[in-house]
């Protein structure tokens, strides 16, 4: 929080995520950037009868969610004509006096890049034009973004390695985790979850969407190698046939569970995993679920995504498998730790947290809004080290 004492500007977020989607990093953040300033999450629109409009719900005094909602069958030109016409009155009606703008897709930037903002934020979590589907357009508005961002924040050291070149002040905060959250799973004392209460032990689960990045070959593969240990998967489908999921005994889908369920179920779990696939789609990916399960107390079994073999994977913390039988023989001995590992992974998440998170970057931000000093040093708008700040212990 800041301790400045002045009215801090409107935040607007343009997201590519829904906010009652599932609870990761842009909620983490601007739920507790809320705490200061107002923010506005404004989604991609939806289709609707009638003529373009905003639809905005409050989530909280403090947190509204803005989500344009746009006749069907408009072409892309007409859309984006659209889109920016609702913001353009919008930005009028509410008067807006150079907002904080926090973008999550570049692809915002082809109807938002006219309006009047204040520091421009440019938290990039993913390497979108690697996921299955990604616009055309989007490494090219990318790149408009970044000419005129006043700061890049990328969600891992892996994008922070990519980005690093392509701007003036870029800077790294990995996946952090609400330990306190999370903690509550070690020694559970409410209700056990109806629909995984009956399914047997030992069980390995997971939570996420699950997508393109899952490895189902892997999965099948580890449901066929260990019959007798249980599956658990939860989270929504995307952009991957249903039908396509490894079917099997012992492999239960259980659905989208809210943040709040989360302790519930890892509480019943015996080894948490991150199946993923090695794929561009998870070249860059820094899983906020990898912190979450340790905090939980739980071992982990990854595949050897970057932002996990490090720092987890070497310091230990996890363990790094990629074929079913390497990460089956890997669950085994996973299920035999004992409690000597929980020490040295909490003094680990001890100096992480989202406000520690927040903290830094609300720092720079403050710095990055200063009037630009005539040395060209603090005060600048792209003031601030070149070097990651991290959220977590320095490698």
């Amino acid at each position: 929080m800041s301790n400045s004492g002045e009215a801090m500007s409107d935040l607007i977020c343009f997201s590519h995520l829904r906010w009652h989607f599932v609870w990761q990093r842009p909620q983490h953040l601007l739920s507790r950037a809320s705490q200061d300033r107002r923010v506005w999450f404004v989604e991609e629109p939806q289709t609707a009868e009638g003529e373009p409009r905003l639809e905005i719900v409050p989530v909280n005094p403090q947190l509204s969610v803005v989500t344009p909602q746009l006749p069907l069958r408009l072409d892309e030109a007409a859309q984006r004509l659209a889109l920016q016409g609702l913001m353009e009155s919008w930005w009028r009606t509410r008067a807006f006096d150079m907002p904080l703008t926090w973008y999550y897709t570049p692809m915002a930037w082809a109807f938002s890049s006219t309006l009047p903002a204040g520091v421009v934020v440019y938290d990039c979590m993913d390497e979108l034009s690697l996921f299955q589907g990604a616009p055309p357009a989007l490494r090219a508005l990318e790149q408009q973004l970044l000419a005129r961002a006043d700061l890049v924040f990328t969600g891992g050291r892996s994008l922070y390695e990519a980005k690093k070149h392509q701007h003036k002040s870029v800077h790294a905060f990995p996946s952090s985790v609400d330990v306190g959250h999370f903690a509550a799973a070690r020694h559970w004392r409410g209700a056990r979850p109806l629909d995984q209460d009956g399914v047997p032990r030992p069980r390995i689960g997971f939570f996420g969407v699950i997508d393109e990045r899952l490895d189902i070959g892997l999965l099948r593969g580890l449901a066929a190698v260990r019959p007798d240990y249980h599956f658990v998967m939860l989270g929504p489908t995307a952009k991957v046939d249903p039908a396509s999921l490894p079917s099997a005994p012992n492999v239960h889908y259980l659905g989208m569970k809210g943040y709040d369920e989360l302790p519930a179920y890892l509480a019943g779990w015996d080894v948490a995993m991150l199946p993923f696939a090695r794929n561009d789609a998870t070249r860059f990916i820094s899983p906020t679920k990898t912190p979450e399960y340790l905090a939980a107390g739980r071992p982990v079994v990854s595949t050897s995504i970057a932002d996990v073999v490090e720092p987890y994977g070497e310091r230990g913390f996890v363990r790094i498998a990629d074929d079913p039988w390497t990460f089956a023989r890997a669950i085994d001995n996973a299920l035999a730790d004992g409690p000597e590992r929980l020490q040295r992974v909490d003094t680990f998440l001890s100096t992480m947290s989202w406000d520690r998170t927040w903290q830094g970057m609300q720092a720079l931000i403050e710095m990055a809004s200063r009037p630009v000093a005539p040395t060209g040093r603090p005060g600048s708008t792209h003031a601030g080290p070149t070097d990651p700040v991290f959220a977590g212990p320095a490698a």
